[in-house]
């Protein structure tokens, strides 16, 4: 039953409303002490609600003046308030911050437009943790209310309570919130009002919003596509990076949707060069990666410099791996060493979105391409080369067909580039090398496969951290294309990785693990001769010892040792006793934390199981790459009663290298895996 008020309180509550606007002091006095008695009465707060959302008949300073006494006493007690007289209230303001009154409006925003932000800002919150909640049955769907009400506030005449007004709209897109399907050609109308509104933050959500709908109900903007590819083209340059951004993202967008061709194709003249100049680096993106500091490779590195790491399973690819060499900042997508750079921008967001775009319209996009990109790459300001290099690894991948005339010119020219003085020309040289090392492979190598390894494996060892990385990224994928081309320079590679350990920080140390292992899955047996065990294992096996159980860094260690393992095969005897120890300690430590925490969970920590995967797809390195000289190991071990624990794991991944391990030892040792059957 919704509260109605009683006659005669009302009458009590308007009158004391009425004598309060009196400047008799006496009166005041009375009414204060009036007002304490009727505190008394929880519903008191309900009249005073009452009188300010529902008594129309009432003048406007009676009805905001008992706003603000209810606004007092939300401040003061609301704690104490009955869960029905709260809720009467919250439902009231709701569905009154539309009153057709200033002043009203003003006055249950909690006095005054700042109060208004504040509701704002809270509705924002609200909207953007419940919105499956407010479009539901089980509330009676208050986005009927709420939606309608969200779209007039994008008329209001501050541009704070405009922005929250669309934030809070933009929360129910993606979702195809009801409420907001029925109003979505108003919704769309109000945007277009505000395309060009002067406040950025508005302009960052009207963004935002075009993005979204273009993802969820791009049948309703299809009539206005080319007005709208051209307001994007126009905020893609906006002057406010924030809003530039938002708007870039609508060209990644909108690459994914099938109509692209068709409604792009004739803007594509203003959209390519907009893009590669987006991908320039700006002043203080140049300050915050240290741009100017040429050698730092003396600097240890600190703890959040290093980003956390997935294991890469032997036996698939996790989804939540990330492919390696990135977005051409010259590191991994998901890694960067600078927090502050880590976030997304307008760089990044332009380079991908230019990437895809190639993936869509090919050899196409070369014609507007081609002659900004000979004004880049050979400019003399190392930061517009720079943008040119990055432009050139972000086309690689769609526009390769149409490229190939121009490669025997331009690899040359990007391995020069990688003796650069500039770091950060040599580490982009580095990744858009990368991206072509397909087609380097397939040349004869002594055209640009050579000059390149020579050069790639002197960046290994340059005197910048950024570049060590961006090489060893870039040398990792040349050997995944080259592999037993790699055969006749191995014993040059060798020295150069072996080098590298001596010399690189924290961070570096877990790629070069990655650049070694895939060397050892690149070339295999052909790792297998004296000279490169001796070079090779005495590095490994001392970084071995050196980390303890816990130590995260094991990780991409024992999947280096598993590359290694199963390529050196037998040349690996001298070195398995103790590797597959210490392997089967791991497992047995985390199953026995596993089964500690399972029994005490607030006594004891959750395992990271992390390590007995690790630890369980070096056991199948061993076995694969010792066959039957495994066969003493594990008849030394209790590694099949641990096996078979594991293969009942809660976790996937443990149970798929499980699974794994099971057929490597059943093909190297059947005898061990026999009396378990």
């Amino acid at each position: 039953m919704e509260w109605t008020p009683d006659e005669q309180g009302l009458q009590q509550v308007l009158q004391l409303l009425k004598d309060s606007q009196s400047p008799n002091t006496a009166t005041q006095r009375v009414v204060q002490d009036k007002l304490k008695q009727l505190n008394q009465f929880p519903d008191f707060n309900n009249y005073l609600i009452f009188v300010l959302t529902r008594l129309k008949s009432e003048d406007e300073p009676t009805r905001s003046l008992s706003g603000l006494i209810l606004k007092n006493n939300v401040k003061a007690h609301f704690q104490s308030f009955p869960p029905p007289v709260a809720e009467f209230i919250k439902q009231e303001c709701l569905n009154h911050l539309g009153d057709n009154s200033s002043l009203i409006r003003a006055t249950i925003g909690e006095g005054g437009p700042g109060g208004l932000r504040g509701a704002f800002g809270a509705l924002q919150k609200i909207c953007e943790d419940s919105s499956e909640l407010l479009d539901s049955d089980a509330l009676n769907r208050p986005l009927n209310v709420m939606i309608p009400k969200f779209l007039q506030f994008f008329k209001h005449c501050s541009p704070k309570i405009r922005s929250h007004a669309i934030a809070c709209v933009n929360q129910f897109i993606m979702d195809r919130a009801q409420a907001l399907m029925e109003n979505i050609d108003t919704f769309i109308e109000h945007l277009f009002a505000l395309a060009v509104d002067e406040d950025p933050e508005v302009r960052k959500n009207v963004c935002r919003a075009l993005v979204m709908l273009l993802e969820v109900r791009i049948d309703r903007l299809i009539p206005h596509m080319y007005s709208i590819i051209q307001y994007m083209l126009q905020r893609t340059q906006d002057s406010d990076e924030n809003v530039a951004l938002e708007a870039c993202e609508f060209w990644l967008t909108l690459a994914e949707q099938p109509i692209c061709k068709e409604v792009l194709t004739a803007h594509l003249v203003q959209l390519i060069p907009i893009l590669v100049h987006g991908m320039r680096y700006s002043e203080i993106d140049i300050i915050l990666l240290k741009g100017d500091v040429e050698e730092d490779e003396a600097v240890p590195d600190s703890d959040q410099d290093i980003k956390p790491r997935f294991h890469k399973s032997r036996t698939v690819t996790l989804a939540h791996e990330e492919p390696r060499g990135g977005d051409g900042d010259g590191e991994g997508d998901d890694e960067d060493d600078d927090d502050t750079l880590s976030d997304w921008n307008l760089r990044k967001c332009s380079a991908a979105a230019l990437d895809v775009l190639a993936n869509v319209f090919r050899e196409e996009l070369l014609p507007h391409l081609l002659p900004l990109l000979k004004e880049l790459l050979f400019h003399l300001e190392w930061v517009v080369k720079e943008s040119g290099i990055l432009v050139l690894g972000a086309i690689a991948e769609g526009c390769m067909q149409g490229m190939v005339p121009y490669l025997p010119e331009l690899i040359p020219h990007l391995i020069r580039c990688l003796a650069d003085r500039k770091a950060l020309v040599r580490s982009i040289a580095c990744w858009t090398l990368s991206r072509y090392a397909h087609w380097v492979v397939a040349q004869p190598p002594e055209l640009y496969l050579k000059p390149l390894m020579t050069e790639l494996l002197q960046r290994i060892l340059d005197g910048n951290k950024r570049v060590q990385e961006a090489a060893c990224s870039a040398f990792a994928t040349l050997e995944e294309e080259a592999c037993t081309e790699l055969v006749p320079y191995l014993s040059f590679i060798l020295d150069t990785l072996v080098f590298a350990f001596g010399k690189y920080q924290h961070k570096n140390l877990l790629i070069l693990y990655d650049a070694i292992g895939t060397l050892a899955d690149s070339v295999g047996h052909h790792l297998n001769q004296p000279e490169y065990i001796q070079k090779l294992m005495p590095p490994l096996i001392q970084k071995w010892n050196e980390l303890k159980d816990e130590d995260k860094d094991l990780f991409p260690l024992l999947e280096c040792l598993s590359s290694v393992a199963t390529a050196l095969q037998s040349g690996f005897l001298p070195y398995c006793e103790p590797v597959y120890q210490r392997c089967v300690t791991l497992v047995q430590k985390t199953l026995a934390q596993a089964m500690m925490y399972n029994q005490q969970p607030e006594q004891y920590e959750a395992p990271d199981k992390d390590f007995m995967i690790v630890a369980l797809d070096l056991l199948s390195g061993l076995a694969e790459g010792l066959g039957g000289h495994v066969e003493h190991l594990v008849a030394r071990s209790n590694v099949m009663t641990l096996l078979f624990q594991c293969m009942q794991d809660t976790m996937p991944e443990v149970r798929q290298s499980s699974f794994a391990l099971l057929g490597d030892l059943t093909k190297a040792c059947f005898v061990h895996v026999k009396p378990c059957i």
